[in-house]
């Protein structure tokens, strides 16, 4: 991971105001996965970073609902089951949660007339593509297929959906997030999505509603 992309303990401290307790507390009771915890070596000895993109707005939720849940009830709101998650196209579509255009277009990729998690993962992420601008109706699709197709591959989503573009012709790919990319002379890249965090705002999403 770029060194950009992380933010050190004491940075996090700092910008969010939590103390030091909370932090680890909120570790012990999974709010904050163990895998973010990245040690690293320092000139000052072993330091401790996290994932910028994913921690900052961990936090935020956090000290938002902290109040409103017990530290129990709140992991797993954090982190629902998510083979629990089953949701209508109705729902899908009154929660704004994906696009009708994406819907219409693309959810007709199974026969089940409910979306689980997974399903509706591939679909949030081409529609986040497709909002942007940056990607056409047909790259859409390629997005799709290669999301069935990889996905489940990287641990907890944790890589990049990225589309490159040379003469018109698309390329997606998935990377692992935040990994250098290098392409053949004359492609160039036309959108990159970090899944992980499209999991996040996913879940952001179904807590906000009747997801069962």
């Amino acid at each position: 991971m770029d060194e950009t992309e992380l933010i050190s303990k004491k940075e996090l401290l700092e910008e969010t105001g939590i103390s030091y307790g909370q932090l680890y507390r909120w570790k012990r009771k999974n709010l904050i996965p163990e895998e973010w915890f990245i040690r690293k070596s320092t000139f000052t000895g072993q330091e401790t970073f996290f994932p910028r993109k994913l921690i900052l707005p961990r936090i935020e939720k956090i000290v938002h609902m902290k109040d409103d849940f017990a530290l129990d009830e709140l992991a797993g709101q954090l982190t629902p089951r998510l083979s629990d998650v089953s949701v209508t196209k109705e729902e899908v579509m009154e929660r704004n949660i994906v696009s009708s255009f994406v819907l219409d277009r693309f959810a007709e990729e199974s026969a089940e007339p409910a979306f689980d998690f997974d399903r509706l993962l591939r679909l949030f992420v081409v529609d986040k593509l497709m909002r942007t601008g940056e990607a056409s109706l047909d790259e859409g699709g390629v997005a799709l297929e290669t999301l069935r197709a990889h996905l489940s591959s990287y641990e907890d989503g944790r890589c990049d959906l990225v589309l490159f573009r040379k003469m018109g012709v698309p390329l997606v790919v998935l990377a692992p997030a935040d990994a250098a990319l290098s392409a053949e002379p004359g492609a160039k890249l036309a959108a990159r999505l970090g899944v992980a965090a499209c999991i996040e705002e996913l879940h952001l999403k179904l807590m906000g509603g009747k997801a069962r």
